[in-house]
Formats: structure tokens, sequence, C-alpha cells
């Protein structure tokens, strides 16, 4: 049975040495003493070990149950969704006001990725929760607000998003669910949504959806979409629950992963719904949410390479085979452990530093969300948007190769369901997919977020960049070979890419979206290579004053070195793919495949 530990260490050493909190300008940030977060970091994992892990197996090996339009998480969920909740951990990022703890974003992003590297599927019911009380938040009115925060804050009540149709997905202006006007202001929502992850179950009281609609009338496409929160159960004056609304599960997918989470297609049948924020303006709201999920599934594809990395690195150093090309390593024993062998190291720092450079990525993006939201910081608003396509799109595609990675360490081993390895690639698979698919992230990396604000953002990147690397290239020479000149060349690969588009995109657009996977991948690369040049320098510059636990800060120098030597020249390879064009992908006839 696969294991998983919280790195609470590498953690620490992000949010502390590298990222310096309590020194950043941001409110909230001050309290976050090294003690502090160390506490809340350490009572997490345990919780992630001891409570959750434990179920990510049977759980996935159960499913969900559904029988007689009823459906049951698997057995273990409800007690731990209870300790959860008596804990307080649904509501740590969120207001005080309406019943969470006020932290910042960067701590329930930290937590969030114990949680989800230790059983997704369970941590998806609250983590959708979230994202739903996020957009009440936003744009709710106030007695919205008092009614439906307090019980989803503290996971009394659950929440969802509702935006795939059967026959429609990514292009929503498509979708038919109606929302037709009451006298009383409410609406009746009538119309059928699939894939509704936590669409139903038994660990929640109520279950609050919020459900993108078209009001009979409204502009045509996207522009008439209007988002609507339709309680399972009505809300009586006094807080209490009402009549079964007209909500109802027609069933539950079958699916190659996330078998603990019950994905849901939902029939909505004259349902009671009531508008969040304006009519034809749902999009507005429901990107809210979205932004904020799509945040959470690059947490969950980092989480999952996280988990999949530490059962591949224990079996590495258990499994004995073969021996040592350069003389045994273990003379007493019948073979030398598997790490011994170099493709074996190369996988395993594959892994390693993705997983590292990964985090301190997510982390960079939670502070950033701290700056704009908590200070009204437009660059810092600005730069997160341009990253969050980044962040989801290449840290969930990189994540699930990790998994893989990680199955090939254990050979037939990682095949086998009872060694537990393909539940990391078959969990991590949804991530790519779900709350945008990685080619749409991709396109709207390069069709919309290059050129926002006139492209300030992506030059206020290129200069964070330029900054970096003149401001640290006097650190020593090693330091300035390794890391400084690595990224510098990585940096101008993502400009020149940049530069393609702009010259040739205006022509023919197809120039610009036939490199866009490349170019979101080109992007996320330059990305780690400037984390792992800061992860660099703070570990350099911490064994220059002697601190303690060299070793640890000699791992870290190593696998940034792996990282900028054999991973960040990726950006050389996507490069020559976006300057090549739109003609290899799309001279060939539709009819010709």
């Amino acid at each position: 049975m696969p294991s998983y530990t919280a790195p609470t260490k590498d953690t620490q050493f992000l949010l502390h040495e590298v990222f310096k909190l309590t020194e950043a300008d941001i409110p909230g940030y001050a309290e976050l003493e090294s003690d502090f977060t160390n506490a809340i970091l350490t009572e997490a994992g345990k919780i992630a070990s001891s409570l959750l892990q434990p179920l990510n197996q049977s759980g996935d090996q159960e499913g969900c149950g559904f029988e007689d339009g009823q459906v049951t998480a698997p057995n273990g969920f409800k007690e731990a969704f209870d300790e959860m909740k008596a804990g307080g951990w649904p509501g740590l990022d969120m207001p005080e006001a309406y019943g969470g703890q006020n932290m910042p974003n960067v701590i329930g992003t930290a937590v969030g990725e114990y949680f989800s590297a230790a059983n997704q599927s369970f941590t998806m019911y609250q983590g959708l929760t979230h994202g739903a009380a996020s957009a009440i938040l936003a744009h709710g009115t106030e007695e919205q607000k008092q009614t439906y925060l307090p019980p989803m804050i503290q996971c009394t009540w659950t929440g969802t998003m509702n935006l795939t149709e059967p026959h429609c997905g990514t292009d929503l202006g498509l979708m038919r669910t109606k929302a037709d006007p009451q006298e009383d202001g409410s609406y009746k929502i009538s119309g059928q949504k699939i894939f509704i992850s936590a669409g139903d179950h038994n660990l929640s009281e109520n279950v609050i959806h919020l459900v993108l609609a078209k009001i009979p009338g409204g502009p045509d496409g996207i522009k008439g979409v209007s988002l609507f929160i339709v309680p399972k159960f009505m809300v009586n004056d006094d807080g209490s629950l009402g009549a079964h609304n007209g909500v109802s599960v027609g069933s539950i997918e079958e699916k190659m992963g996330i078998h603990g989470n019950a994905t849901c297609v939902m029939n909505y049948d004259d349902s009671t719904g009531y508008l969040l924020g304006e009519a034809h303006k749902g999009m507005r709201a429901m990107f809210t949410m979205m932004n904020e999920a799509r945040l959470g599934v690059a947490m969950q594809g980092l989480a999952q390479a996280e988990a999949a990395y530490q059962n591949s690195l224990a079996y590495a150093k258990d499994r004995l085979q073969g021996r040592a090309v350069t003389g045994a390593e273990n003379p007493d024993g019948p073979a030398d452990p598997l790490i011994v062998h170099p493709d074996i190291r190369r996988n395993l720092l594959d892994q390693k530093s993705f997983i590292e450079g990964g985090r301190a990525f997510l982390l960079w993006g939670a502070k950033l969300i701290d700056q704009a939201h908590l200070t009204g910081d437009a660059e810092a608003e600005g730069l997160i948007s341009l990253l969050t396509p980044v962040l989801k799109g290449f840290l969930t595609d990189q994540g699930y190769d990790m998994t893989v990675q990680a199955q090939q360490v254990l050979g037939g081993h990682g095949y086998i369901e009872e060694w537990g390895m393909s539940q990391f690639t078959r969990d991590a698979r949804i991530a790519m997919i779900y709350e945008g698919a990685n080619g749409v992230q991709a396109l709207d990396l390069v069709g919309r977020k290059l050129a926002q604000d006139g492209g300030k953002h992506l030059l206020g990147f290129f200069e964070r960049v330029k900054t970096f690397c003149k401001e640290n290239a006097d650190l020593n020479e090693d330091y300035k070979t390794q890391f400084i000149d690595p990224l510098k060349a990585a940096s101008k690969d993502l400009q020149a890419a940049a530069q393609f588009f702009m010259m040739n995109g205006m022509k023919n657009p197809n120039h610009a979206l036939a490199g866009s996977y490349d170019f979101m991948h080109l992007f996320g690369h330059v990305c780690l290579g400037l984390m792992w040049a800061d992860i660099a320098k703070t570990a350099q510059t911490a064994l220059d004053s002697g601190q303690e636990d060299a070793d640890f800060y000699n791992a870290k120098l190593t696998t940034g070195r792996f990282y900028m030597a054999r991973r960040l020249p990726a950006t050389a390879l996507h490069l020559s793919r976006i300057q090549s064009g739109a003609d290899p992908v799309m001279s060939l006839d539709a009819d010709q495949f």
C-alpha cells in the first residue's frame, strides 16, 4: 500500500527563506512567523498521512454508490469529512466574518497540496465548495452571503459548479439550460448538466449548485449566460432546510480515476434558482470560481507527482536489481538497489526537480493572488492572470508525466493495482482536462493573455527575469554559469517565441495558435528556471553564512543544477516547433486524416 509524508520542511524553506513571507508588505503576512506556519503545516501533514491517505486506495477501489437517486461516498469518507470540518480546515483561508480563519491564500494552497496528495478525490469535495463560496463572496448580495457562506465555509453545506452540457463543453455559448424569471425575483431553472464533480453525496446536509443558464430574451451566445444559486434543499428564512428543490441526479459517471469523488449528471426540472451577480454576466462571476479552480487543479498535478515520487523513491532505495557498472555498492547483498543505476537516477531527478521547482511556482502564484486581492496591486493581478494558464497547463501536464515516470521505476509492479502506483497516474489524468482542457489553456495564454493590457504583463515578466539575473550574476562564478546563464538563454527563447507570434500571428492567426501548446510549456520551463535560480541563490547564501543542515542546501543546489542542465534546454525545442509555424500542422486536409 502506498504511503505519503507531507513535505513540510520544503514548504517552510520556500515560505520563509525563498519568499520571506513576513517581510512582504501584504496584510496578514507579518503574522506568518515560521513557528506559526510550521504548526499549521505539521498538523495538516498529520491529517494527510493518518486520516486521508489510508482512505485513498480503498476509496479508489470502492468508488461512489448510486441507488434510488441517492449518491454515497466511499466508506470512511463521511467520518473523515466530519473530522476535517471539526478542525476548521475547509475555512482556513476564508473570511472570519463568515466563519473562516482568515489565513492568506498562500497558506491554504500549501495545506491544500498535502490534502490533495494524500487523497485527491476526498479533497475535491471541500475544494469545490471553497470555489463556489468564493464566487458568492465576490458577486453575491449581502443576504446571499449571510445565507450561504457560513454553512459552506464550515462545509455543513457543500458546493459545485455546473457548466458543461451533453452537447457543449468549452463553447458555453451553445448551452440550452434556461432560467425563467418568476414574480418573486427567483428563476425556474431547467436543463441538464454533466461532469459535475461532487454533484451529490452523503457528506453534507445540503449542496449549493452554481448553475450557468440563459434567461430567455437575452443576448445570443456567451453574452447571454447568467449564473444562479440553486440549492438541493430550499433554505428557509431562519436558515433551516426546507423542501427538496427540483434537482436530481440522473447517474454518476464511471471514470478512469478520482473514483472516490461523485461525478454526476445533474437534472434541473423547474428548480428554484437565484441570480448571482448581474443578468447576462454569468461568465464574469463564474470565472471567479474557475480561476481559483485552475490554480487548485495546478496544485493537484503537483500533488499527485509528489505522492508518486515518494513511493517510487522508496522502491528505488529498497529494490535490489543488478549491479552498479562502476562496481558493487551493496557487496554483502545479492544485488545493488535500483537507485545506483544512472537511468533510475535520471528518472528520480526528473521527478524531484519538477516537484520542488513546481512547488515554488505554485506558492509564488498563491502569493501573487494575496498581493493582488489584499493590496489591490494591479501589477500582481495582471501577472497572475498571465501565469494562471501556465500554472494549470504546465503543472498538470508535467505532473501527469511524473506519475508515469514513478510507475516506471517500479517496473511491472507499477502496473499492478495492488501497489497503488497506477492510481496516481489515473487521478492525475483528469487535471489535464477539467477546469478548461490544457489545449484551451494554451489558446487562452496566446490568444488573450499575451496581449492583455497592451502586453505589459508579459513585458513585466521579462523585466522581472532580467532584473533577477542582473542582481544575482555576481553571487559566484559557478552560480552564474549553472543558473543565471541558462535562465537568460531560456528567457531569450521565450521572447523569441512571443516575437514570432507578434510578427506572424496578425497575418495568419494559425501561426500563433499552432504553437500555443509549445509556448505554454516553454513559458512553464522558464518559470521553473526562475524558481530554481531563486532557490539556488537562497541555498548558496545559507551555506555561505554557515547555516545548519548543509546537506539540505547542497541537495537543493544539486537538484537545481540538474533542472537547469537537463530540463530547461527544452525551451529550444519548443521554440523550434513554434517557429515552424502553422504549415506543418494545418497542411493536411481533414479528409486525409
